[in-house]
């Protein structure tokens, strides 16, 4: 099991040459690119928006109950909801959902394409395969995934004040001064750079999931749980290296 875990390290390591060497035809990457940005941007929004606004509706609600009795200013709400929102929540859950949605998508589209040997006709006629096929789908993840999570931490923090200021927990001025206090430049910087992370893990290995897949339906559906759980899994390792090193 060991081996064959650093047989595809190596092997996804090596891979990520072909992937960046230099486009043949521009135009048809450039086609690509754009309907990679609309595909993974336009069509996650709804899911995003969901998740997001129920996130930051259950962690304001949460936080209340938590507090509720203390000496803690109520405007403190606003406050640990936002900076939870932009730190972790946003980027970290926004990701995980992409994986799962945008990650098997990949995986799927790519491997039926090698299944039913459309790679390999592509490569037969010269075709850098790995670079027409991937890189397209890298640089919209690299692009479209950050403004879904900016988008995502400005949802929550919506979410939050619809479902606790309407409600009565708290007055709408208390929850604007907890946003608006103690806020942290450098913790914004920490989300893009945990986005663009992210997005680089569920592409690349969602994308290296279905490119190598061998078998037939079975193995094209493994292939895509494996993408998704595989993505999950560095995505959290991701999450805590770059929380040790950012915050260090």
């Amino acid at each position: 099991m060991n081996l064959n875990l650093f047989y595809h390290f190596g092997n996804f390591v090596i891979w990520q040459a072909q992937i960046f060497k230099r486009p043949e035809n521009g135009s048809m990457y450039y086609k690509e690119t754009v309907r990679q940005m609309y595909d993974i941007g336009i069509g996650s929004l709804p899911i995003v928006f969901l998740i997001s606004i129920f996130i930051g509706a259950v962690t304001a609600v949460q936080f209340y109950y938590q507090m509720a009795g203390s000496l803690i200013p109520a405007y403190y709400i606003g406050y640990i909801v936002r900076d939870m929102t932009i730190i972790e929540l946003a980027p970290t859950i926004t990701c995980l959902v992409l994986a799962g949605k945008v990650g098997s998508n990949m995986a799927a589209e790519i491997g039926g394409m090698r299944q039913k040997e459309h790679i390999d006709a592509m490569e037969i006629m010269g075709v850098n395969t790995s670079a027409y096929l991937i890189l397209p789908k890298l640089i919209a993840s690299l692009l479209m995934i950050p403004i879904l999570v900016c988008a995502a931490a400005l949802i929550g923090i919506l979410g939050a004040y619809i479902a606790s200021v309407p409600a009565g927990l708290f007055s709408s001025a208390e929850f604007i001064k907890g946003v608006r206090s103690f806020f942290i430049p450098y913790n914004v910087i920490m989300m893009l750079v945990k986005a663009f992370v992210f997005a680089y893990i569920l592409t690349g290995v969602s994308c290296y999931q279905g490119y190598f897949v061998k078998g037939g339906s079975i193995e094209l559906g493994q292939a895509s749980t494996r993408a998704v759980v595989y993505s999950n899994i560095l995505i959290l390792l991701a999450d805590y290296i770059i929380a040790l090193i950012l915050t260090a």
